[in-house]
């Protein structure tokens, strides 16, 4: 496996070149007074994007995807809570050469990707909304966990196979404990604690359904003994779940050539829970960066090894400090796609979710 970066300020591309097929990861911030423009990266040519996420104001979304000829893919379009939905902050995109890929349908809409090789199945559900968005939030909650079972059945999978998750909640800060309740609740009858916990990123957005919650998951399930998945911790902070928040710090797919670690929504959090520097974004973005590097080096790993990354930020002004803060710490530009978006308290003005993968060389040590 071979990967390269190709920054195309304001759009970084990173590709990844695996046994005859390319993925493509395509981060992208608005720049200038068009705020359809960002969109101009995302029209479909060779590859078949496999999933993608916008994050503006819902009032663009159908000019967006005439912009980009019509979207046939899963995708997330996302107002923050605390957006005013008269910009484009960010979009990301996941895209694909050389493997068919089948789409998940789900009430006549398209939800879902899937794809396979000689490793592992894989199933990316994105835009996910529950059965009926008038019924209270728990129920939308367990809604959205009912489809996304759902969605894996038409492709033969389950939820144990789900590694990842994402829940964007509207009005998030009124409702988060209830949500996390209702979470607790399916992991507990689907015997999620018995086995991996999966990574997750919950964020305050609404959606253009007007739904409580839309959501996503990235399922995957082996194909031979010589793939290892499993959960990674935190040097710098304790497992979510000792403050009743179900989810993995990180996890790790390890495969023959490749290593692949996806990192949870992280954010300004002490081992014990609390927030830490309540009212300080740069020392929060400080700590943020600290706790992602930790995960990263944990596993031999950098930030160069970023394929993609979401920055959350309570006040989208505080874009160029956290390109600062990034350059002063000697960060290499990484492949972020900003999002003006409530995070899950009231007194953190910042998190940021990443993927990275290593390459293992055929010795099979990296």
């Amino acid at each position: 496996m071979t990967s390269t970066q190709q920054p195309l300020k304001p759009t970084d591309v990173i590709t990844l070149d695996q046994g005859g097929s390319r993925k493509q990861f395509i981060s992208a911030r608005r720049e200038g007074s068009d705020e359809l423009a960002i969109f101009d990266a995302f029209k479909p040519g060779s590859s078949t994007v496999v999933a993608q996420m916008a994050f503006g104001g819902l009032g663009f979304h159908d000019a967006a995807c005439a912009r980009m000829g019509g979207v046939e893919w899963p995708m997330f379009w996302l107002q923050g809570d605390v957006c005013p939905g008269v910009h484009v902050a960010g979009v990301q995109s996941f895209a694909m050469e050389g493997r068919p890929v089948r789409r998940v349908m789900l009430s006549n809409r398209v939800v879902g990707s899937f794809w396979s090789d000689e490793d592992a199945d894989y199933c990316l559900l994105a835009g996910l909304l529950p059965a009926d968005p008038t019924a209270d939030r728990s129920a939308q909650t367990l809604s959205s966990f009912e489809q996304m079972e759902a969605g894996l059945k038409e492709v033969g999978m389950d939820f144990s196979h789900v590694v990842r998750t994402w829940f964007y909640l509207d009005e998030l800060l009124d409702w988060y404990d209830e949500f996390n309740v209702a979470r607790t609740a399916f992991f507990e009858a689907r015997g999620v604690f018995d086995r991996l916990i999966p990574a997750s990123t919950g964020i305050g957005a609404s959606n253009p359904a007007g739904a409580a919650v839309a959501s996503g998951a990235l399922a995957i399930r082996p194909r031979h003994d010589r793939v290892h998945i499993q959960e990674v911790e935190s040097p710098l902070q304790n497992p979510a779940t000792e403050y009743r928040s179900s989810f993995s710090r990180a996890v790790e797919m390890a495969f023959p050539d490749r290593r692949v670690l996806t990192i949870s929504g992280t954010a300004s959090i002490a081992p014990d829970g609390k927030t830490v520097h309540q009212d300080d974004v740069v020392k929060q973005i400080q700590l943020t960066l600290d706790v992602i590097e930790g995960i990263l080096k944990s596993r031999g790993m950098d930030w160069q090894n970023t394929t993609r990354a979401v920055a959350y930020f309570h006040d989208i002004a505080e874009l160029p400090t956290f390109d600062a803060i990034c350059r002063e710490r000697g960060i290499p530009p990484l492949p972020v796609a900003p999002a003006h978006a409530t995070v899950c308290r009231a007194d953190l003005l910042f998190e940021m979710e990443l993927d990275a993968v290593l390459a293992v060389p055929a010795s099979g040590k990296a």
